[in-house]
């Protein structure tokens, strides 16, 4: 299916690896022009070049850490008309609620919250002139179902949602659309490494260990496995393309069914 993504200016936020990585890469595959974006400006020129090489097409890049405000402006001055913007820069990390420090809190809320809504408000005026636009932000099924091991993230991934939804209404009847994507567990780079860590603890190998994660953790999940990353990339690809444009202010669960509900 061609999704009509040719030449449209794509940033992905965070997209040097994992989820990030694969959603890059499947837009610039799909003829999108994209901006990688990482911390480093070595990670960034390594991820341009191998998307260039297997895409043939344009990819661009931008290093920078997107959660401060000064790196996010340069950003939009470098590239102001970013038609399609997705929000996928975040952190994780389990820890008991009563050894969270307000620190933590903040600093959770600033890379995962406050990116996003920066770099949306910068884009914005940009898409209302164009009459189009798609802003995605990568949130969690962990903003539904707060994890208590992580409690500071799954706020995050909750008020994630609440403002894709509010910026939705705000852009009604406009070419512009807005929603959010609710992956599950996914094998990304973080996850991998963090679950192979505990799995090698605890002596087993991953896959041993990601059978019991499902039945004892993430009991709830139909596939009974971590997704991939290319399988989330597939899903935000056509919320990105013109084909569609009759969804908007949705949270779209790529969660393997660990939410346990009809809607």
């Amino acid at each position: 299916m061609d999704l009509n993504l040719t030449g449209k200016l794509a940033l992905v936020s965070g997209s040097t690896a994992g989820i990030g990585f694969a959603i890059a890469s499947t837009l610039a595959e799909e003829g999108a022009r994209v901006i990688v974006n990482g911390r480093s400006q070595s990670s960034v020129d390594e991820v341009v070049a191998r998307l260039k090489e297997k895409t043939g097409n344009e990819v661009l890049g931008f290093a920078g850490d997107l959660s401060a405000a000064a790196s996010a402006e340069e950003l939009v001055r470098r590239y102001p008309n970013v038609e399609i913007l997705v929000n996928n820069l975040g952190i994780f990390e389990p820890k008991p609620f009563e050894e969270i420090p307000d620190a933590d809190w903040q600093r959770f809320f600033d890379v995962n919250v406050l990116s996003g809504v920066r770099l949306a408000r910068l884009f914005l005026p940009a898409m209302r002139r164009a009459d189009w636009g798609r802003i995605i932000f990568i949130s969690s099924e962990s903003g539904v179902q707060i994890p208590a091991e992580m409690i500071h993230y799954g706020m995050t991934k909750t008020a994630q949602l609440a403002v894709a939804r509010g910026l939705a209404e705000a852009v009604a009847g406009t070419g512009i659309t807005v929603n959010s994507i609710l992956p599950g567990p996914t094998k990304s780079r973080g996850v991998g490494e963090f679950v192979e860590t505990l799995a090698r603890a605890d002596g087993k190998s991953f896959e041993a260990f990601e059978k019991e994660f499902f039945e004892k953790v993430r009991p709830t999940s139909l596939i009974k496995r971590f997704t991939s990353p290319q399988e989330i990339a597939s899903l935000v690809a056509y919320i990105a393309s013109p084909l569609s444009s009759a969804t908007t202010g949705a949270a779209l669960r790529a969660d393997g069914g660990v939410v346990k509900s009809a809607f």
